[in-house]
């Protein structure tokens, strides 16, 4: 069924209220030129494993940056197609999925807990007066009642900021793909995006292209918990039920100087046995498709020309790579300002 009315949500950050109680939520209070709304963001699971999964990257780069920025303040309804400005955790390669760890809502001591990681950079919009939150997820109101936390009239704010596909069967009503909610920050002063993903343990990482539910299941145990040190979360070992990172894009030629251009991507088996490509395809921001053959031994890279229909924008764009199954191996994303160099190759 899905989200019934996903977009975005762009405003300034004037308040917030930590996650507690049985069901907690972190609460943001977002203002725009006429409007109040409220954010409302799970920091803990009703389902087993309980703690959340999240990455912070501070230094979020993605072609879809440069058309965010434009966007009016308030909310704008998204479609959930490739190609906008929706999220999509699997198919908009905004993250690698090892990157992310769970955390406890609530934790005795500093910078330990989800509530306290989400508080830091929004204490930070709430003090810079250029700063700029976007909340994609779905919107709710206005109601014809105050709001029960930051006491404004209507009612009103979004909801779902996290992962919205491969739910467990209780929540899979609620699928869908190109609805993923999230926290984007823009400080102009610094030219710096941060972004906060979010997905529940009991959610899964392949989904059906059409319906967004699960087609491999999430993991039966909960997720070690890594610590709340600033290095990146190990690669888990890669499987057929669960292909990610098996063979990696290290680079791509998406800015050529010969005429016609020769767009290039580099490919490099990281396992430690030969693997057959057949039946395997790199695909574009648009899900345009260049087939894939032959073999990859053991450390061994690839350079594929690929050509139409895929096509590699120097406006910035996306590069996935699908198994035989089409499930997702891996995937990169690049901007147009990474892509403005005739010639060079682009490495990930």
């Amino acid at each position: 069924m899905s989200l019934k009315r996903y977009g975005v949500l762009k405003g300034m950050a004037v308040g917030r209220r930590l996650g507690a109680g049985p069901s907690p939520h972190y609460q943001v209070h977002l203002v725009d030129e006429q409007r109040d709304y409220r954010i409302a963001i799970n920091v803990r699971s009703k389902l087993f494993p309980s703690e959340l999964e999240y990455f912070i990257d501070e230094h979020f780069q993605h072609p879809q940056l440069e058309r965010l920025g434009e966007l009016p303040l308030g909310f704008t309804p998204l479609d959930s197609t490739p190609g906008g400005l929706a999220l999509d955790y699997i198919r908009g390669n905004l993250f690698e999925p090892w990157r992310m760890r769970p955390l406890p809502h609530e934790v005795p001591g500093p910078d330990n807990d989800l509530n306290e990681k989400l508080d830091h950079f929004c204490q930070r919009a709430m003090v810079e007066e250029e700063a700029f939150l976007y909340a994609f997820g779905e919107r709710w109101g206005p109601e014809n009642k105050r709001d029960k936390y930051f006491g404004f009239s209507p009612g009103n704010g979004i909801h779902d900021i996290h992962m919205n596909q491969g739910n467990h069967a209780d929540f899979a009503a609620q699928d869908g793909t190109w609805q993923d909610g999230g926290l984007l920050f823009h400080f102009p002063a610094q030219r710096q995006w941060v972004a906060v993903f979010l997905k529940f343990q009991s959610q899964a990482w392949h989904t059906d292209d059409r319906t967004g539910h699960a087609l491999t299941a999430a993991p039966t145990e909960p997720a070690v918990e890594t610590g709340t040190g600033s290095g990146p979360a190990p690669a888990p070992e890669p499987t057929a039920e669960q292909p990610d990172g098996l063979v990696r894009i290290v680079a791509a030629l998406v800015n050529d100087t010969r005429s016609p251009e020769r767009e290039t991507v580099t490919l490099l088996n990281a396992s430690a046995h030969p693997l057959s490509l057949e039946g395997w395809a790199l695909a574009d921001a648009h899900k345009r498709k260049h087939p894939l053959d032959g073999e990859l031994a053991p450390g061994e890279t690839r350079v594929v020309r690929v050509g139409k229909p895929m096509e590699l924008s120097n406006q910035g764009g996306l590069i996935t790579l699908l198994n035989e199954r089409g499930l997702k191996v891996h995937g990169v994303s690049y901007s147009r300002e990474q892509a403005r160099r005739p010639g060079w190759s682009l490495v990930f």
